[in-house]
């Protein structure tokens, strides 16, 4: 594989996974080839016992610009979108097998629509003061099936998720932090640095009593969302031969603001 075809790296150090979103040239807009790439990252640490924790973090000055709409849209139309390839696992937490061990996340400059969800789906969460966030999905006609309708509200409370889901509108680190989305914040360049810290501690306590902390924690929360993660993909398909998802899109392209009409 070519450095311009790794769009995900993978280290191991020590007990440590990191996998780093990789197009920064493009603030890290997720592509196919990268979403599946990840998916095996988060198999290598799944599978690897001498491996306890991961890290996910981004390559460049973003953590990412959200999903490369062009490339999922007819995934999407199909209703066949997000799910990872055979003998991966998902790092959405959506389809399938759910990673079972604990993921620290490291963020930094823009983090749009899926890069929201990639946070929700880690169980710690790092940024830096730079950070901006947009869940904007409602700006192009359609909504979150990345698991931000499930978690983002249980993450935050009700009307801190659907101020920002119902408006697309911009947050700052310092508001994430407030509502408990993330749960530090850091100087700008020292957040994979943060990230790492926490991680290791992990990894240096009992593999099998932290892996199992995190089973019990999950139980009532996997059983809240499993006829929600049924219907996302279901519910998109209507909205996606829409005219406003269409109206969505190209206002996108040409860059200016949408003008819906509710059909």
């Amino acid at each position: 594989m070519t450095s311009e075809e790794i769009k995900v790296t993978v280290e191991k150090r020590g007990h440590i996974l990191l996998m780093g979103l990789n197009r920064a040239d493009k603030r890290n807009a997720v592509d196919i080839e990268m979403f599946n790439q990840l998916a095996h990252a988060y198999a290598q640490l799944e599978n690897d016992d001498d491996l306890r924790c991961g890290v996910l973090f981004a390559h460049g000055d973003h953590f990412t610009g959200g999903i490369d709409l062009a490339q999922w849209a007819s995934l999407f139309e199909a209703g066949d979108a997000l799910k990872p390839p055979e003998n991966s696992i998902d790092p959405l937490g959506i389809n399938g097998k759910r990673v079972s061990k604990p993921v620290v996340c490291a963020l930094q400059g823009f983090c749009i629509t899926i890069g929201i969800e990639f946070l929700l789906a880690c169980d710690i969460r790092i940024a830096a003061r730079n950070t901006r966030f947009m869940q904007i999905e409602i700006k192009r006609g359609i909504y979150p099936v990345g698991g931000a309708t499930i978690r983002f509200m249980h993450e935050v409370g009700w009307g801190n998720a659907m101020r920002y889901l119902l408006t697309g509108d911009e947050f700052s680190a310092e508001d994430a932090y407030r509502m408990g989305l993330i749960q530090e914040v850091v100087d700008n360049g020292e957040q994979l640095n943060r990230a790492i810290q926490i991680a290791e501690t992990i990894a240096e306590q009992a593999p099998l009593g932290v892996y199992a902390t995190l089973k019990s924690s999950r139980i009532i929360m996997d059983a809240i969302e499993a006829q929600a993660k049924a219907s996302l993909m279901p519910d998109l398909v209507p909205l996606m031969k829409s005219e406003d998802t269409a109206e969505g899109v190209q206002s996108f392209i040409e860059r200016r603001k949408a003008n819906f009409k509710g059909r």
